[in-house]
């Protein structure tokens, strides 16, 4: 494993805040089981706790403590997307955590295809917060000089790599009866 990456997982692990990329913008990130941490991310990215957070994966099996059972048809289609930039509502297990759901019953839950977080989360050994890296209201960063610029030491640490510069942020579908939330 790179210094890098090894330095992102140590503060994750510390319950620190970073900042990474993904397919389309960088995103922060933390651990999603880690309260002092979530709440700490939302804070800095002014975020309320009612609208919940997007936890990305490296594969589903990550993604199966979080989600509860939903219909046969639901998970071949939501399978069907991944890897890739396609975020699911999904039924939230009951002992999910209110900071990840907010007052939703689902979570939002997308299993990546970019490889730099798809490296991050296998050497973290779960997966993480994932949400734009933008304070609410301004426009998500695309590189780490822009969100060294916008968040700059509010963070804890940046990992570097670069994102799509012609991609959308994810687009998110309810996963039962798969109406489009946010379309790219």
């Amino acid at each position: 494993m790179r210094w890098p990456l090894k330095q992102a997982v140590f503060t994750l692990q510390e319950g620190g805040i970073i900042a990474c990329p993904t397919e389309a913008v960088y995103g922060l990130s933390c651990d999603p089981l880690d309260a002092e941490a979530v709440h700490t991310l939302l804070m800095l990215k002014q975020r309320p706790i009612e609208k919940g957070l997007i936890i990305v994966a490296s594969n589903t099996s990550q993604l199966e403590p979080y989600l509860s059972e939903m219909p046969a048809t639901a998970r071949k289609r939501v399978l069907a997307s991944w890897p890739g930039p396609h975020t699911w509502l999904c039924p939230a297990n009951p002992d999910v955590p209110v900071w990840l759901t907010g007052v939703h019953e689902t979570l939002a839950v997308r299993v990546t295809a970019h490889p730099v977080m798809v490296a991050l989360c296998n050497a973290f050994g779960g997966p993480l917060v994932s949400t734009s890296a933008n304070l609410a209201g301004h426009r998500p960063q695309r590189t780490a000089l822009g969100v060294q610029c916008q968040l700059g030491d509010r963070l804890d640490y940046i990992l570097g790599g670069h994102t799509d510069p012609k991609a959308k942020p994810s687009t998110i579908r309810d996963a039962i009866t798969n109406k489009v939330i946010r379309g790219s």
